[in-house]
């Protein structure tokens, strides 16, 4: 059979896409790093700077002094109980709705996964109204709350519902997809050898989630220690008992005494670049392991 002459300089000027990009210029590459360093140093770089720079203006002394002073430990102190109990709770919500979600079929799944981004969705300040309205003194419970003594807006119980709201979706978010790649095949064949719902969780599907798993744990640390809107309007501004770190920051600054207002914010700062090295950890981890 004869073979059409056309094919051979067809496929000679064939190139993958690969070679063509190697074939950019090396201004263009090097200009557009340039761009990203430059954003990344006056958006990034620079105002972290600042803020350390403003911590340590006064000296170390006034900065201790202002770590240590008693309305900045209470700060500290509800910053990390609200972090200790609403990232566990959402922990359990985000792997419970995650398997649900990816693992079987059910009437209301869509309304589920749409119900789940609806933190993303609303503003953390609508968050705060809306358990205002609920628990508030002319809220719907309010009367009840009221009648038995019982305290949630402009309490520690108000922060912690509010911080748990605005940060159920980052583990579940995380979770849904990566369970939805890998599938139910092995969940099946560990049942079809005889084991349990819970041995199949612990023994399969925990180990093949859990780099994602402690992705979306970090994401929501750092969401739960940082968040600022939906807290400030259920706080109260109860000075060393509603106050978070960032609401005690905000309180110093109007009272002009920045350097007190960002050896605060430094600390903050400093959660942020450990979450941002952890994080970097995890997708390191999870490449090498893919």
């Amino acid at each position: 059979m004869a073979v059409p002459t056309t094919a051979p300089f067809a496929n000679r000027h064939v190139r993958p896409a690969t070679h063509r990009a190697n074939r950019d210029p090396a201004w263009a590459r090097w200009a557009l790093t340039a761009v990203a360093l430059v954003f990344l140093a006056f958006f990034l770089v620079l105002p972290l700077l600042a803020v350390f720079a403003q911590a340590f203006a006064k000296g170390g002394a006034y900065f201790l002094a202002a770590i240590r002073e008693p309305e900045a430990l209470a700060s500290i102190r509800l910053t990390l109980f609200t972090v200790a109990v609403a990232v566990p709770s959402n922990v359990v919500f985000g792997v419970a709705a995650a398997w649900a979600i990816a693992k079987f079929r059910f009437p209301g799944k869509s309304l589920l996964t749409t119900l789940i981004d609806l933190p993303f969705a609303v503003s953390p300040v609508i968050s705060g109204l809306i358990y205002v309205l609920v628990f508030g003194a002319q809220g719907w419970f309010g009367p009840w709350l009221i009648e038995h003594n019982i305290r949630i807006i402009f309490a520690v119980p108000g922060i912690i519902l509010a911080t748990t709201f605005v940060t159920f979706p980052f583990v579940a978010r995380e979770l849904i997809p990566l369970m939805q790649a890998q599938g139910t095949d092995e969940e099946y064949s560990a049942v079809t050898l005889g084991a349990s719902g819970w041995q199949t969780f612990w023994r399969v599907t925990l180990p093949n989630i859990r780099w994602g798993l402690l992705y979306g744990i970090i994401l929501c640390n750092a969401r739960a220690m940082g968040e600022f809107g939906a807290v400030s309007v259920v706080s109260g501004h109860i000075r060393g008992e509603t106050n978070t770190m960032p609401l005690h920051v905000e309180i110093l600054y109007n009272e002009y005494n920045i350097a007190g207002a960002f050896a605060v914010a430094s600390l903050l700062a400093l959660l942020a670049l450990a979450t941002l090295v952890l994080k970097s950890l995890v997708e390191w981890r999870q490449t090498g392991t893919a």
